[in-house]
């Protein structure tokens, strides 16, 4: 069986996203390399122990595959060459790229700025197309290629306290139908998630509670349900699934 391999960006903490995308991949097989950013999570509310990449990794690794992680930029100019030289150096062809990474602050119209715009688009656009670009001219399978982009329902509603972040993913689910059928040809599938609200560690106990009745399930968003998602977007049985923005979250009330 041809062993399979994938890049995940932006894993760095145990409760994360990156976190649960990489053990739903694992679990099916491929062998996985991760970024991560310790510089940025640390200027976040939830932050980050020096810790949580080398334990992600060693519980990956735990499950049978072999995993690699580096820490990264995105923002860098070389970022996107040099993620590639790197996973393809350690685990060979490259057949699914997760663009998790992102970047976000809080920007409103009183605070706005170019300079703020630029960071979010840095990461959030240019690093993920060009990555994605990269990709594609690098697989060279008949088929089985995967591009999976992170998106927040930025389409489903406003998202007037974080202006630039709600532009700049914005741009990703654009990304996605817009490559859609020129790389279907190539192998190469894209679609994109909204995991919507999902307990990551950045809610308090007030943000839950009121999110809470907004679920009809009656419970907040898990990092495992967005990643049981993806996993099933990378199989072989989801190979007729292309250019799709799928909302997943369990019904959430906007």
């Amino acid at each position: 069986m041809l062993k399979k391999a994938a890049i995940v960006t932006g894993v760095s903490r145990l409760k994360g996203i990156g976190r649960a995308i990489c053990i739903a991949l694992a679990q099916k097989g491929f062998d996985i390399c991760f970024t991560y950013w310790s510089a940025y999570d640390k200027t976040m509310p939830w932050s980050i122990k020096e810790e949580e990449p080398e334990l992600i990794q060693k519980e990956i690794t735990a499950l049978g595959v072999r995993c690699e992680k580096i820490e990264l930029d995105l923002a860098r100019e070389d970022a996107v060459p040099t993620l590639l030289n790197y996973a393809t150096k350690q685990l060979g062809t490259i057949h699914v790229l997760i663009n998790n990474a992102t970047y976000s602050t809080q920007t409103t119209v009183d605070n706005f700025s170019g300079a703020e715009l630029d960071r979010h688009y840095a990461v959030n656009v240019k690093a993920a197309t060009l990555l994605s670009i990269a990709f594609i001219r690098q697989f060279q399978q008949e088929k089985g290629g995967r591009i999976i982009n992170l998106s927040s329902g930025q389409a489903l509603g406003a998202m007037s306290d974080e202006i630039a972040y709600a532009m700049t993913k914005g741009a990703m689910d654009t990304l996605t139908y817009t490559l859609a059928p020129k790389i279907a040809a190539r192998g190469i599938t894209i679609n994109s998630v909204n995991p919507g609200p999902t307990d990551t560690g950045w809610m308090d106990a007030d943000l839950e509670a009121e999110l809470l009745p907004r679920f009809p399930m009656k419970r907040i968003g898990k990092p495992a349900d967005v990643a049981r998602l993806i996993g099933f977007l990378v199989s072989e049985e989801a190979e007729w699934v292309t250019g799709q923005i799928i909302h997943s979250e369990g019904g959430f009330i906007r």
